[in-house]
């Protein structure tokens, strides 16, 4: 242990020396999702780069936390930030043209990074070294293998406050070109406001989850609320590309036990957590959490081998046949296909598997459909026509696979908000959707 803290103090120094000493313009980074982040490290890039000492510098993200430089105007054509899944300000520079974003599934993203980009410099946030000098990716499983695969520089900022997830990927300390040390909080998520349209419409899922299902819950209110719902479920599993406080909350009541899981029996899967310190507490040494790369994880074969798995994800709009936007409004960018495809497909392959599209039937203040006619122009289709199986809002749930054109928009229309039934009736009637 004397060696490796000694070899840990020789690569140990500012963030602001490993830029000077490790980065050369024309350098490409890549970071993993959510935790990985160091924002004191793409500061100091962007100071550098305003100082010209460095320039042409490109930043692979995903799920971007904060205005990062690259993401600001003022360093358009020196330092690229190129999104692979958004979030606001990421969205923002997309948008007005001074950032780049990467169609792709979040399954592919490891593929892609090592047989595409190939970036040379690797940039994590990582838990405390252990006694055999190994740092953790934490929270953090995704594509971080991937990145160490072709990585030729390795930049930690190392934080007492990541969880080590055991099986998260491992950076032994002589693999490392620079770390250094910087003990911040975690950047936790707010609690989603559960509302009447958000619990009716988990409540509506909820019905349709079997004991001894395996799960896959995405973000915010209406997954928050399926979690609610399925408190006296007994047998569940959890499988999924993101872990989150209700899929904590669901392990601590006794509901989830991954008992009749067929694989990782016992045990739930992730591909990275975002969510409280107590959900990160939960993660820290945890024997039954395994934090894996998202290859592997939303791999559609993967996910259909569990039995009745039930996936659960969002959209914005969902036309007559079935097509499913969920990254964009018309051309304008807003996320990324992420895995949503991933978990429809692999549900629908699950014998008894479910796969469920919620959303909320209207938005901007209830003066548009979800469901519509037509995809507005430009729309990006997330899930197909030929995938989707069951939409959910406040107003019941369609069953769209199996079904024919006119059987589905009907099922739609019948769940949409009932001020806007008759114009999609009469929409439908003269596309000669129904007749």
């Amino acid at each position: 242990m004397e060696n490796l803290q000694a070899l840990y103090e020789s690569k140990k120094m500012t963030v602001e020396e490993a830029v000077s000493r490790f980065l050369k313009s024309g350098a490409v980074c890549g970071t993993d999702i959510g935790l990985a982040h160091s924002p004191r490290l793409y500061e100091a890039v962007g100071a550098a780069i305003q100082r010209g000492e460095l320039d042409n510098i490109t930043q692979h993200t995903l799920l971007d936390t904060a205005a990062f430089p690259f993401y600001r105007e003022e360093f358009a054509g020196k330092y690229h930030g190129v999104s692979w899944f958004s979030q606001g300000f990421a969205r923002k520079a997309i948008n007005a043209g001074f950032a780049d974003a990467m169609p792709c599934y979040y399954r592919d993203i490891p593929g892609l990074f090592r047989q595409y980009i190939r970036p040379e410099v690797m940039v994590a946030s990582v838990s405390p070294m252990d006694k055999h000098g190994y740092f953790s990716t934490g929270c953090d499983g995704s594509i971080s293998a991937a990145l160490l695969d072709s990585a030729k520089i390795i930049l930690l900022e190392v934080n007492r406050h990541m969880p080590r997830a055991l099986t998260a990927p491992q950076i032994h300390i002589s693999q490392v070109s620079a770390l250094w040390e910087h003990d911040e909080p975690l950047r936790v998520l707010p609690a989603a406001k559960i509302d009447e349209v958000s619990a009716r419409i988990g409540s509506y899922i909820a019905e349709e989850i079997p004991d001894g299902s395996v799960l896959q819950l995405g973000i915010g209110a209406i997954p928050d609320a399926v979690g609610m719902a399925l408190k006296e479920k007994h047998h569940l599993g959890i499988h999924t590309e993101m872990f989150t406080d209700s899929m904590m909350e669901l392990i601590e009541c006794g509901a989830v036990d991954n008992s009749e899981k067929p694989i990782h029996t016992g045990k739930t899967v992730a591909a990275f957590a975002l969510g409280s310190q107590r959900m990160y507490d939960f993660i820290d040494d945890n024997p039954m959490m395994e934090m894996l790369p998202v290859d592997y994880v939303n791999d559609p074969a993967t996910i259909a081998k569990h039995p009745k798995f039930m996936s659960i994800n969002a959209a914005l709009e969902v036309d007559f046949y079935g097509q499913v936007c969920a990254e964009s409004i018309g051309t304008r960018h807003i996320s990324g296909t992420g895995g949503q495809s991933d978990y429809v497909r692999g549900a629908i392959q699950s014998p008894g598997g479910k796969s469920f599209i919620a959303f909320a039937s209207t938005a901007m203040g209830e003066s548009a459909s979800r469901v519509v006619a037509t995809l507005t122009p430009g729309a990006q289709v997330s899930t197909s026509k030929n995938d989707v199986d069951h939409i959910v809002t406040e107003y019941g749930v369609a069953k769209l696979r199996g079904k024919t054109l006119s059987q589905r928009a009907k099922a739609l229309i019948a769940i949409a908000h009932p001020k806007f039934r008759d114009e999609l009736t009469f929409a439908a009637k003269k596309q000669n959707i129904i007749i």
